[in-house]
């Protein structure tokens, strides 16, 4: 009974030692991604967040330069009262109802052609549908900025011949639908690749058990594929509130051609704004602070709501 329990012990040993090997590769190689993430986003993070505890302030008595001074809650006090901020935040809302449908919508629609049995050609329209998003945000954003405009843009014969004013597109009522689609020209593709790497994912005995019971590909597309989209589209819409809420793009570049946009639409030009153009860094601080937190909120408010209807169903 003694030479069994003697030969065990080594061979716990050896692998002990061996997950002490591997536990250790494994923290060497993800050390970049570790080093990247503390540099890039938890020190800038902290760092907004103590800047906003500052204001500039004159010194000796107001004669002498702008210095950094510690004032608590007052840079938040400040945003939170502060009327141009609201009304950026009701550009955003109104922004986010837009574009966020839009956006899931086209893709949705998009992944389920793609993944039909009739589709041809899968590859080269997902390509061609991705492409946009390799475009950096800002140069689309100039791109369809030309197209908006009355003196540049193709569609101003269509416009005409319909009774509408050339500038149509750049009308204030009609600016937040027009940079949606400008979002959507970009990201739509993004996620229909998400989508589609999801139905891919689906066995599709499925389908096939679906079929054989007489289901029609309407019912197995509302009854199958896009209930298994759940968490996709949980993840893209949580993705899209956190873009929305940092909206800054494109009416950056709308506000150098229509004057109904200005430096202060969304919060977060306001804040480019406050750090950039009056040299007041602590309240940008506060602005971006509050509108991560806001971001948070609203993410975690929804993927609440998407948990209480995946457990009523």
């Amino acid at each position: 009974m003694s030479s069994p329990t003697k030969k065990a012990a080594p061979n716990k040993a050896i692998k002990v030692k061996k997950f002490d090997r591997e536990a250790i590769h494994g923290y060497l190689f993800a050390f970049p991604f570790f080093l990247l993430f503390i540099v890039s986003f938890i020190i800038p993070m902290f760092a907004s967040v103590y800047g906003s505890l500052f204001k500039n302030k004159l010194a000796d008595g107001g004669f002498g330069p702008l210095v950094p001074v510690f004032s608590g809650l007052e840079n938040y006090q400040d945003v939170l009262t502060n009327g141009t901020f609201w009304q950026g935040m009701l550009n955003v809302l109104e922004y986010g109802v837009i574009k966020i449908p839009l956006v899931q919508g086209a893709a949705l629609i998009l992944a389920l052609l793609l993944d039909s049995l009739a589709a041809r050609g899968v590859k080269f329209f997902r390509l061609v549908y991705f492409l946009p998003y390799a475009i950096p945000g800002v140069i689309a954003a100039i791109i369809w900025s030309y197209l908006y405009h009355p003196n540049m843009s193709p569609f101003v014969g269509i416009l005409t011949s319909l009774g509408l004013p050339q500038d149509f597109f750049l009308q204030p009522w009609m600016l937040n639908l027009s940079m949606s689609n400008m979002t959507a020209w970009t990201f739509v593709g993004y996620n229909m690749i998400i989508f589609m790497a999801t139905l891919k994912s689906i066995p599709t005995e499925l389908y096939e058990a679906a079929r054989i019971d007489g289901a029609s590909e309407w019912r197995i597309v509302t009854k199958i594929k896009i209930p298994m989209l759940r968490s996709a589209l949980l993840m893209t819409v949580l993705m899209s509130i956190i873009g929305t809420v940092q909206w800054f793009n494109e009416p950056t570049v709308m506000a150098t051609m229509v004057p109904a946009v200005n430096s202060n639409y969304t919060p977060m030009m306001l804040a480019y704004q406050e750090g950039f153009g009056n040299q007041n860094m602590g309240a940008a601080s506060a602005i971006s602070v509050v509108m991560a937190v806001i971001a948070g909120i609203l993410a975690a408010l929804y993927a609440w709501a998407q948990s209480r209807v995946g457990k009523e169903n």
